[in-house]
């Protein structure tokens, strides 16, 4: 066999090995905001108290670039109980879009569920409530078997296992951890999930 020949099967199987990858790759992940994101802040609404998490932005772009759909799904109860407007809402995803260096058209659905606890019917998009999900699932013919749910609380993890998703969690608590269910895999941060689970796409 020649020099030729072997760096041929090389390629080939790296090719190869990379295409099956790529078969394997979630169909979307969706993700919470504060304290997934960004750092965790009660009741954000000043987009100059806006900060990245370490590694989110080369971490949600290297799974964009995988083929990946994305999706934003934050309860914003703030609103609802009338501590700050939805525009506040907006002026912090602006301001976290700012950070990334992107733009909302990065993410292919966002939802801001604003209702409180007590006013989260069954149509309600407040997470645990499955709701956003299954019309991205619709509009985009996903199977949420094949998705993943990524948030840092115990709310976030429900909200996967009641959609059916894989379901991550960050760990911003040692006690919310305590309390995860087996099925949710528990991650340091979204860049260590991206890392864990996207490595081989940086070969």
């Amino acid at each position: 066999m020649g020099k030729g020949s072997f760096v041929w099967i090389c390629c080939r199987e790296r090719i190869l090995l990379i295409a099956a990858l790529y078969r394997s790759l979630p169909q979307a992940l969706f993700l919470d905001r504060d304290g997934t994101l960004i750092e965790w802040v009660h009741y954000l609404s000043d987009p100059n108290k806006v900060r990245l998490l370490d590694g989110v932005a080369e971490a949600l772009k290297l799974v964009k670039e995988a083929g990946c759909l994305l999706f934003l799904h934050t309860n914003q109860s703030g609103v609802g109980r009338g501590y700050f407007p939805i525009e506040a809402v907006q002026a912090v995803n602006q301001r976290m879009f700012e950070l990334m260096g992107i733009d909302g058209a990065f993410f292919d659905g966002i939802c801001v569920a604003i209702d409180r606890p007590d006013q989260a019917g069954p149509d309600s998009y407040r997470k645990p409530n499955v709701g956003f999900e299954l019309e991205m699932a619709k509009r985009f013919g996903l199977e949420l078997e094949e998705c993943w749910m990524i948030g840092d609380s115990l709310c976030d993890a429900q909200t996967g296992l009641n959609a059916g998703m894989k379901t991550a969690l960050i760990e911003r608590s040692p006690s919310t951890v305590k309390e995860v269910p087996e099925s949710v895999m528990v991650f340091a941060s979204l860049a260590d999930f991206v890392a864990r689970r996207f490595s081989p796409l940086q070969w």
